[in-house]
Order: structure tokens, then sequence, then C-alpha cells
């Protein structure tokens, strides 16, 4: 690691929980403060009379898990800087049987293929396997148990074997459950145990057209799917699917079970959970439900209690909406995630790179706040969705997100609308895979210019500040898989396809392959970025404007010790640079390439660079990497 080392946190991403818990000890449960804090939450949620009916059965729960710690975790603890990242944390971003192989194991197949991609290092600290448990639809989000792993992908024990090597993320679908669920069923059988488990109407006129018209959500379906109950038909508010019914959280009894499962995740070994779809998690009539006061109150909650059962896990929000209200789950900034997808970025970047303009990219990343505490955003480019277009909704003009849309089509992807006030539809996301949006099929380029363009685009997400992930479709550079499209009827399947892992593996010992250029490109970018602590999430970062067709950020350490500035060609034709190092308040003239070892002098504080379409530049001044082999810390 290039620069200086900040005093070791204490080792608590990996905790081998008991097997059984062990109730022969003190469980200290809530502390008095926690207690009070998650007291007001429940009343400002349910009333106080109802709030101290379930406080008790909360600390309950906290301290059963508390029994199943080792005695040692809570002295280690004590005094641990609040500290979540830093810069190894990379995330890759797979469904559990993206990856098959000839035995039927996807979870071993995955842990194989990700082992093969690292060309030197481990460069993905933590795998985030999207939902693995048994479920009935949308590719894992309509769950019928939250507590197993599907058989059909592998075992608790292959999870575990990947967290062996990996930090784990686990999906938490708070939202919704499958409606083939055994507490659905059971509330539709009259069981009194699983009443109001789902929100329901006696008829869809309960919901008002001027209620209907308020809601936003991500689909365009009608909001109510009809079942049978055996007290008669029931309307069930369905935000996303006829498959997917959203859990009542005004019953508190579903969140406190909701608390349960997220702490057996953590003994199953996450270490950061992912709260998908969290923006929808309160329905209430007569609102949008989306972004209600209420779903904070909870977020906040959850972060009271992982707080004192589970500080060595983070909660991330996943909410696909404007980004004003995108940053409002960050709280301020110590008591709601500790990170929160930064949706903004990937229509940005694909912006940036169908303009071959990185203006609106660079102005928006200047203005970007960041939390003061450990609390960052997590920098995706492509999810298992597709890319997302409500968070550039107030950054870009309609026109550009048209020309966007337009451009994308172009290409060869799709969109999907969701639903806006009064019914009006608006498009959501642009579906295909990161390189297919990217890269036009057919187009007649070289191979290697639309491989540059790609890792060009990656590079931007990896050099900003924060945590980068990668979909497993976007680490290989996928092309859109239309006909699993057409077979499934969803447009979201261009980007979920399984890849053989046969064929995997003979595409990365063929040199001349698109998955070997990819990984030896892309690869020198993601073994540089976790070597370097310029990237720490917690460092500094100042995005400068020095050529429209060039992003350029400079990254600090935390103590200032090392940066590296960083240049991206967004256009496919060869730009020169003077940078003016006095303006940028840099005194180096000798500086180094991290990603090529290339070498550049300054002349009289003009430092000028020529690159190449699509070339990434990472420079850091020669002094600093001397004082870091003076230091004996590993230079590039």
């Amino acid at each position: 690691m290039i620069g200086g080392v900040e005093p070791a946190m204490p080792e608590l991403t990996r905790i081998e929980y008991l097997t059984s818990p062990d109730f022969s000890r003190t469980l200290p449960g809530l502390p008095a403060e926690v207690r009070e804090r998650v007291l007001r939450r429940l009343a400002s949620l349910y009333g106080p009379a109802t709030a101290g009916e379930w406080i008790n059965e909360i600390d309950r729960v906290v301290r059963v898990h508390q029994a199943y710690e080792p005695g040692e975790v809570a002295s280690a603890r004590r005094g641990r800087p609040a500290s979540w990242f830093d810069e190894t944390d990379m995330i890759l971003i797979a469904y559990a049987d993206m990856v098959h192989d000839g035995d039927g194991k996807p979870l071993k197949a995955l842990s194989s293929f990700v082992k093969a991609m690292h060309r030197r290092a481990v460069t993905f600290g933590t795998i985030h396997i999207l939902p693995f448990y048994p479920s009935t639809s949308d590719r894992g989000f309509a769950v019928t148990d939250f507590n197993q792993v599907d058989p059909r992908f592998g075992t608790w024990e292959d999870i575990a074997e990947i967290g062996e090597a990996h930090k784990l993320m686990f999906d938490a679908v708070l939202n919704h459950a499958s409606s083939k669920s055994p507490a659905f069923v059971e509330m539709l059988s009259g069981n009194p145990d699983y009443a109001d488990y789902a929100v329901t109407f006696k008829s869809p006129g309960e919901l008002t057209d001027q209620q209907r018209a308020m809601i936003r959500r991500p689909r365009t379906s009608d909001i109510l799917t009809r079942f049978d109950s055996i007290e008669g038909p029931l309307w069930c508010w369905t935000t996303f699917s006829s498959d997917q019914i959203d859990l009542n959280y005004r019953n508190p009894k579903v969140l406190v079970s909701v608390i349960a499962t997220l702490l057996d995740y953590v003994r199953r070994g996450a270490s950061l959970l992912r709260l998908d779809a969290v923006t929808y998690l309160w329905d209430e009539p007569g609102t949008p439900g989306a972004n209600l006061d209420q779903t904070h109150e909870i977020i906040k909650m959850l972060r009271d209690i992982l707080d004192t059962a589970a500080p060595h896990v983070a909660l991330v929000t996943e909410t696909n909406v404007p980004h004003v209200e995108n940053v409002s789950y960050f709280g301020d900034g110590r008591d709601e995630a500790q990170m929160v997808y930064n949706f903004p970025l990937p229509p940005l970047v694909l912006h940036a790179f169908y303009r071959e303009d990185a203006t609106a990219l660079t102005r928006w990343a200047a203005g970007l706040k960041y939390p003061e505490s450990g609390a960052t955003f997590l920098n995706i480019l492509d999810t298992h969705d597709g890319i997302g277009l409500p968070g550039v909704s107030g950054i870009l003009p309609e026109t550009e997100i048209d020309f966007l849309i337009q451009r994308a089509r172009r290409n060869g992807a799709f969109v999907s609308h969701r639903s806006g006030e009064n019914h009006r539809e608006i498009p959501y996301e642009i579906n295909a895979t990161w390189y297919s949006a990217l890269n036009m099929d057919n187009s007649g380029e070289p191979r290697c210019m639309q491989v540059n363009r790609f890792v060009a685009s990656r590079s931007i997400a990896l050099a900003l500040k924060g945590v980068p992930a990668i979909y497993l479709h976007g680490l290989v550079g996928t092309r859109s898989d239309i006909q699993a499209a057409i077979k499934s009827g969803s447009k979201r399947d261009v980007n979920r396809a399984a890849l053989d892992e046969d064929w995997l593996m003979s595409q990365l010992g063929e040199r001349s392959s698109k998955l070997c250029l990819i990984r030896d490109e892309l690869g020198r970018l993601l073994e540089t970025r976790v070597r370097s602590r310029s990237f720490h999430p917690k460092g500094g970062q100042r995005v400068i404007e020095i050529h429209p067709q060039v992003f350029s950020v400079i990254r600090e350490s935390p103590g200032g010790e090392e940066m590296i500035l960083c240049l991206t060609n967004v256009s496919g034709k060869p730009v020169s640079l003077n940078i003016d190092l006095v303006r940028l308040g840099l005194d180096d003239t000798q500086w180094y390439d991290l990603v090529d070892g290339r070498g550049w002098l300054a002349n009289n504080d003009d430092l000028h660079i020529e690159m190449t379409p699509y070339d990434v530049v990472w420079l850091m001044p020669y002094v600093q990497i001397e004082r870091a082999i003076e230091a004996g810390s590993g230079a590039h």
C-alpha cells in the first residue's frame, strides 16, 4: 500500500457466532439511552401505548442475538473507530446462480470465477449476493422464506465459505414477500397470528381514485391485487407485482419479525445489509407512498439496534428516487444509512460518453456533498435492475434525459416506465447491460476501442469518493440478452442471464478474447485502487474542470500524505492537456501514471499530457512514490 496507514481497526468484519445461544451469561440488551430512543421511534409510529407493549419484545430479540456472540466480542468493540469502509472496499454484485457449473452448485462456481478474475491480488473485498432465498418470481425478490438458502443455489455453508475470503452483503427484502409465502397463506387462511400481515382492503374502491393518483411507484400495473381468503375476497397493496405482497409495517409484529431476520443475517455472516426498495416501506393511503417520514423512522430504528447489537454491520439503502430524496437516507450522517446508492452517477456517466463531453458530470460531481461522518456513497454504474433515471431528475434537463433514452435505444436498449402522479407514465430505467449501453452491435468499431470505452467509463466510479460496486455482467462485458427478455417477457432480463463457468474460463485463457482484454485493462485499475490510500472514502476530493472531454478529479488520503490526479478521456478523440499546476495548488514537477507506468515532467508549472481515445491516467507525484519506497510500504 502506498502512503501512511491509519491506526488499525479491531477486526470485527468477521465474527464466528456460536451455533446455539448461551443463556448462562448476562445479556445486557438495549442500553438505556438506546432503549429510550427506540421507544420514541415506536411511539411516533404506533402511539405511546403500543410502543410500551413492543419495546420489551425488541429488547428480547436483541438479547437473544447477544447470546450467540462469543464472549470476547463485546470487549473488542470498546473504543472501535466509527469507520466501516476503506480503500480496499470494492463490491462485486451477483446473483447466487449467475455462474453455472456442471455440478449444479452455482454458489461454488461463483466463488471459483471471482478468484479466476483476480489478476494478481484480491480486488473485491465484498461480495453482494443478490437474494439467494427461496422465491417465486422477480429473479429472487418475491421471497417465500427469508431465513433459508434456496437449495438450487447451495447452502448456508456455501455462503459461509465465500465469507471466508470476502465481506458479505445480504439483501434485506423488507418491502414485500411472495404471494406464496407461508405467512401470507396463513393470513388468507384466517390464522390470527398473521392478521394484518399485508396491507389489505375489502374492496378496490376503498383506495379512491384520488388516493391512487397520488401514489408514486416504479411500476405501471394496478396497485391492488385480488386474493381469495377464508373471509372472502381481499385486495392487497402490491407496489411491484401481483406476486409481491407489501408487508404491513403499521403492524408492529411485522417490524419485530424483520428485526429478528436482520440479526439472523448478521449471525450468518453479513457485514452489509442492503435495504431493497426501502423507500416504499410504509404504505399510507392519501400519500405518495414513497420516502415517508415513517420509513425514515424505521431505518433509524434499525440503525439504533444494529449499532448496539452489531456495530460492525452497515446499512445500505437502495432508493432509486431523485437525488435530494435519495441523500435524505443518510439522515444526519450518523443516525441512518452508512451507505446510499449514488443513483445519479450511472446516467451522468452514460451521458458524458454519449455526448463525448464530461461537463455535466463534472459540475454535478464538484457539487456533491458527503456526510462528515463515516457514511458514504455506493458508486454503481449498473445493477441487476438496469440504469435508473430518477436520480438525474433536476440534474439533467428533460431534453438531455430524452437524448439519453433515445441514444440508449439506438444501442439496442429497452426502457421501463413508472407510475407518476395522476397515473402519468414516466421513464424509469434503461434496460441493457452496461457494455451494450455503451457499445453498439455491428458498429464496425475495433474490439479494443469498445473495451477501452467500457473500461474508461468504469474508471470514473472507481476514482470518485465512495465505495465502488460492479455488477457481474458489468465486470465481464456481457452484451444484452435480448432473447432472454423475449422468452420471459421482462425487459430487465436482458441484464440477468446466467453465465456458463466453462465458457468464462475458456475466455479467460484466450489472450485475444474480450473477457481477457477486460480483465487485463480493468484489472490494472482495480488493483491500483485497492492499494492506494488516496481512494479512502474519508479522504479528500476535488473535482476540477480541465477540458470538456476529460473528467478530472484529485483524490487525497485522509492524512494528506498521498494524492492522485485521475483523468478520464470520455471521447473517442485524442486530447492534449495543459494542466496549470499552480492554479490547482500543486507544486510537483515529476509525475508517474500508476495505470500504464508512464512518467510525465512538468515544464514551467505546466504539465502537458497527451491522452489517447478513452484513455485513463492516474498520476501520482514521484516524491510520494519515493517516500513510500523508503518507508518500505510497497510502491507500484
